[in-house]
């Protein structure tokens, strides 16, 4: 039988705890329901371990480091990461993890922003932050399928992700991260709209507009960076050039008609950031070389866990 591993990131959360658990050992009666608790001050491990769930701890503070241990720690045949909070419906599950079980998908993601205006986005500044994420990725990764929901926490993995996604992250911007390396990598991604619901009274959000936000667009700055290393030193290159043109231009058309360069700082700044241009070309080369090869090493990495897989299965 298919193995399906829940994983819950949990910290203080012991008014949902209890009966997220429940929830889904009733959609999922076979599956393992993995507790990670993240420094809780109240009493969201113990509470967990009553409902019937595996708790394990995580002592570095943040989201990310969590789901880095679950994803090292836990083996499976399909993953299914859901929030403590009982914002997401259990219903979904069982569909979200056949289609990794069938092997259609790498990635499920559960998709509210569809279906659903929820209460938290009316705070000031997270819907602008929610499309601003969606649209940038969408933009620069040009993925087949328009990513609708960049920020969910309900997601359904398969092995093959789980065990080749290098976590970088720390805190909130972990589902970024995970939407882009399964751009970047070709991986498959569906999406699948779920109904999400507010937090219940007395329940609040660890997530900070502002300052998590701020990660976010911060991370996928990086990884575009890393991940198309041409493009983003490309574009670089083009705007240094255009300003390098827009100092020489007078310059030039002056010496045409004269003879003379007055203005010989000014052609000196003009050529610095010509230089600066064709620096910037270089680095992008080597650096899309760099990148490519890493693309190659993890086709081979699949093919390996895939031949494993198959050993296993026999």
């Amino acid at each position: 039988m298919n193995k399906v591993a829940v994983l819950i990131p949990c910290y203080n959360e012991s008014q949902t705890i209890a009966k997220v658990v429940t929830d889904y050992k009733a959609v999922l009666p076979d599956a393992d329901i993995y507790v990670y608790d993240n420094n809780s001050t109240d009493d969201t491990a113990e509470i967990a371990i009553e409902a019937g769930a595996i708790v394990r701890h995580e002592y570095r503070q943040g989201k990310g480091n969590v789901i880095r241990t679950m994803f090292r720690d836990i083996d499976a045949d399909c993953y299914l990461m859901i929030d403590g909070d009982d914002t997401y419906p259990a219903e979904n599950a069982s569909e979200m993890c056949q289609l990794i079980l069938d092997g259609k998908a790498d990635m499920v993601i559960g998709d509210r922003l569809s279906s659903t205006y929820f209460e938290e986005n009316k705070r000031p500044f997270h819907n602008f932050g929610n499309d601003l994420v969606r649209k940038s990725i969408n933009f620069l990764w040009h993925p087949k399928e328009e990513i609708k929901d960049v920020m969910t926490g309900y997601r359904a993995f398969s092995p093959m992700f789980v065990k080749t996604f290098p976590i970088l992250s720390q805190g909130f911007e972990i589902e970024t991260e995970m939407t882009i390396h399964a751009l970047d990598k070709n991986l498959m991604i569906r999406s699948l709209p779920v109904q999400y619901r507010d937090r219940p009274e007395g329940s609040e959000s660890k997530l900070n507009t502002y300052t998590d936000g701020l990660k976010v667009l911060l991370t996928i700055f990086n990884l575009y960076r890393d991940y198309k290393p041409m493009s983003f030193f490309g574009i670089l290159a083009v705007l240094l050039c255009l300003f390098s043109l827009i100092l020489f231009i007078p310059i030039f058309i002056e010496y045409l008609y004269s003879g003379l360069v007055p203005r010989f700082p000014t052609l000196i700044v003009s050529a610095f950031f010509m230089t600066i241009s064709l620096l910037s070309v270089v680095c992008g080369l080597i650096l899309d070389t760099n990148a490519t090869n890493s693309r190659k090493n993890f086709e081979i990495q699949m093919n390996i866990i895939r031949m494993m897989l198959r050993h296993e299965q026999r």
